[in-house]
């Protein structure tokens, strides 16, 4: 019995080194023979998973952070999309503002180019149209006198009025687009538009030197314009340019504004359904919109023709001096004005009829 009491610490004692390890090593680490060296590799390789694991979880955390793959947020992509259908808004609506105006400018020439001409040598309105009459020789040749400059106009109008209308369409459906601008008062949104539409203008001053100078001069408008430019150069192509510019801002504000406000508040009518109602709408919307816009801008676009077709380099202040010597200031403010609310109130009729008609045909298929 005392030897069996004697062996059992030495018993304890190997079982303890057998489970603490041998000479200090642990168990899983010490090198083994026999049958448990299958268990001990098995052991290895199972810590080998465990820590190849953890290093691929690290890794593929850190590839999906921000930082390193971006997503687009919520917010940036609605931006896209309100971007994308503000251009398209604005594409379409410029087409149907040209297309208009192509009309237009066929139909209303005539009287477009007995204002310009009293813009810069005065006269009533049947003397303007007396003169031009004769200075085209009288029978048909003194009809297309009022046409000349009819290319350009082609040309400068519809583009003009694709700027405007573009300018116009996109502006607004971009406010529209956001809960935060949609309650914008119509006067403000159509702020941004007028203002791109007057930058539009000067591109296109080359172009209106052209018309405006052959609608004044007649068949000697051409000649009179390219020797200015050799006597003064190029840059007497934009002669005007700010002026024009000034008049569109002036002149497109107020149009666009009473046009958005009436054609939001004016009640609606179906053109295949009730025709009359839907044509007597948007003439008398066109017709408010340009008799408001005529009287404010009427001036600047006085001084703007009177620079453009001077034989000679002159400032806006001589130009203003010149005008306002032969008619005093108040004729300088009202020079070709009733003629200019007559050709603007029937353009204003026929280019708002046209403009909604274009639009809606361009447009309802995408409803």
């Amino acid at each position: 019995g005392g030897r069996r009491n004697a062996r059992q610490p030495e018993s304890m004692s190997m079982n303890k080194t057998r489970d603490s390890g041998l000479g200090g090593i642990p168990f899983a680490q010490r090198p083994v023979t026999g049958h448990g060296t299958a268990i001990a590799a098995a052991l290895r390789s199972y810590k080998d998973f465990q820590q190849n694991s953890v290093a691929a979880n690290k890794i593929d955390a850190q590839s999906t952070t921000p930082q390193a793959c971006y997503v687009a947020s919520k917010k940036e992509v609605e931006l896209s999309e309100v971007l994308k259908k503000a251009a398209n808004r604005a594409i379409g609506g410029g087409v149907a503002g040209a297309a208009a105006m192509a009309i237009n400018v066929s139909t209303l020439m005539w009287i477009r180019t007995t204002v310009n001409f009293q813009y810069r040598y005065g006269m009533s309105t049947s003397e303007a149209l007396r003169h031009l009459y004769k200075d085209g020789g009288g029978g048909i040749t003194g009809l297309t006198r009022f046409y000349r400059g009819y290319f350009p106009a082609l040309m400068q109008g519809p583009l003009a009025r694709f700027g405007d209308t573009a300018a116009n369409a996109g502006v607004m459906a971009y406010f529209d687009s956001y809960e935060e601008t949609q309650e914008l008062p119509v006067l403000v949104k159509t702020l941004g538009a007028s203002a791109a539409a007057s930058t539009m203008r000067i591109f296109l001053m080359p172009i209106d030197a052209w018309k405006t100078t052959k609608q004044v001069e007649g068949a000697a408008g051409l000649t009179k314009l390219v020797a200015k430019v050799r006597t003064n150069g190029p840059t007497v192509l934009w002669h005007g340019a700010l002026g024009a510019a000034s008049a569109t801002f002036v002149g497109h504000y107020p149009w666009w504004s009473v046009y958005n406000a009436l054609n939001e508040y004016l009640p609606q009518y179906d053109r295949k359904t009730d025709f009359a109602n839907y044509l007597g709408r948007s003439a008398l919307i066109g017709f408010c919109a340009s008799v408001t816009s005529d009287s404010i801008s009427n001036p600047i676009r006085v001084l703007k023709t009177y620079r453009q077709t001077s034989a000679e380099k002159i400032s806006y202040a001589e130009a203003a001096k010149a005008v306002i010597a032969k008619e005093g200031f108040g004729g300088f403010w009202t020079r070709g004005l009733s003629t200019k609310i007559v050709a603007n109130g029937l353009q204003g009729i026929m280019f708002s009829v046209g403009y909604k008609y274009f639009t809606e045909l361009i447009f309802s298929d995408k409803k």
